[in-house]
């Protein structure tokens, strides 16, 4: 299958879709119903934010002094999400500990504050990050979002830059929407209205309830008219959290304008059929990216979004987009090794 490659490499992988799954809409719906993974012994705890909310963590115990993970979840994703268990399964084989950070109002913890999450929000991620770090003072990190998660985590990445711990040795983000705007209009059409839908359902419930603590948060009119996930962003994300407008959210929080910044060892895993973001933005993503040689952009022609199935039969289906994951985290260790990074 055609890839197109760039930045710093750690050996050539394959991945062919599964032919069991034509088409990128069934890469994408696969996992939600479908993917399996061991149970795992995960404890769940609840932090309070410096503005008094709740932010539930969701982990699994490694090895003492054993590198770490922490995850980023997608938009209205939680631990049930069908990529979190793969991600735990491949640390709990190495022996490493993993985290997913849970954001505002996805899990069992209330929403309190005068706010919810959205893309490009990084504070909450900075908090979690500076929870578990001080606890594991010792332990190397690795990084992944998936999805906004992708897009939260690679901005975060470029606002640090060089000031960025020391500690985190590489990070992953598996189809990441680097075009807020791009992505919303593209879901907005077709067969991807499905997911807008699933989407707005979901958000608009969450932001009615919100008006019953806060009724002059936004304007509930402008809420009951929204169709469409850009509507939502337009009636409540954007005045919510202090943008002028929907686009001016999109423009802010693209994560395609922090690429440059970045200075960890990053990979970007995307699918040019993904039904979340045009291959326009995809590419200008990619031209972007080549100009940072920290991060390898690997796209495949096919693998929906966060899909990425392959394997000669639905009973032995096979997930790349966690696999080639860990193998960037683990060419990052043997790095860090190399150059003496004593832990």
């Amino acid at each position: 299958m055609p890839v197109r490659r760039s930045g710093v490499g750690d050996g050539e992988h394959r991945y062919r879709a599964a032919w069991w799954l034509p088409g990128a809409h069934a890469q994408t719906i696969w996992g939600r119903y479908a993917k399996r993974y061991p149970r795992l012994s995960i404890s769940t705890e609840c932090h309070t934010t410096p503005d008094g909310d709740n932010l539930e963590i969701h982990s699994i115990a490694g090895d003492a002094d054993a590198p770490r993970v922490l995850l980023l979840h997608g938009l209205e994703g939680s631990v049930r999400s069908h990529y979190v268990g793969g991600v735990f399964s491949h640390a709990h084989q190495r022996g490493w500990g993993a985290s997913l950070l849970v954001h505002r109002g996805c899990g069992s913890a209330p929403n309190l504050a005068r706010r919810f999450y959205h893309s490009g929000e990084t504070t909450d991620l900075a908090f979690a990050f500076s929870v578990l770090a001080a606890r594991s003072p010792s332990s190397r990190w690795l990084l992944a979002g998936v999805s906004l998660g992708g897009n939260m985590l690679l901005k975060w990445l470029g606002e640090r830059g060089k000031d960025i711990d020391s500690r985190i040795c590489a990070a992953a983000a598996v189809s990441a929407p680097f075009d807020l705007e791009a992505g919303a209009h593209e879901i907005s059409r077709g067969f991807a209205r499905v997911y807008d839908r699933r989407f707005l359902t979901s958000l608009r419930r969450k932001a009615l309830a919100k008006l019953v603590r806060y009724p002059d948060l936004f304007d509930r009119e402008k809420l009951a008219r929204a169709t469409s996930v850009i509507e939502f962003d337009d009636a409540v994300t954007a005045p919510v959290h202090g943008f002028a407008s929907a686009h001016d959210y999109y423009v802010r929080s693209s994560s395609v304008h922090f690429l440059t910044d970045i200075r960890v060892p990053t990979l970007l895993l995307s699918a040019r059929d993904d039904p979340f973001l045009p291959a326009a933005a995809l590419d200008t993503a990619a031209r972007v990216a080549a100009g940072n040689p920290v991060i390898t952009t690997e796209v495949h022609d096919h693998g929906g979004h966060v899909g990425f199935v392959s394997g000669a039969f639905p009973w032995t289906a096979a997930y790349y987009a966690e696999a080639r994951a860990y193998r960037f985290f683990d060419a990052a260790m043997e790095r860090a090794q190399k150059r003496g990074y004593d832990s």
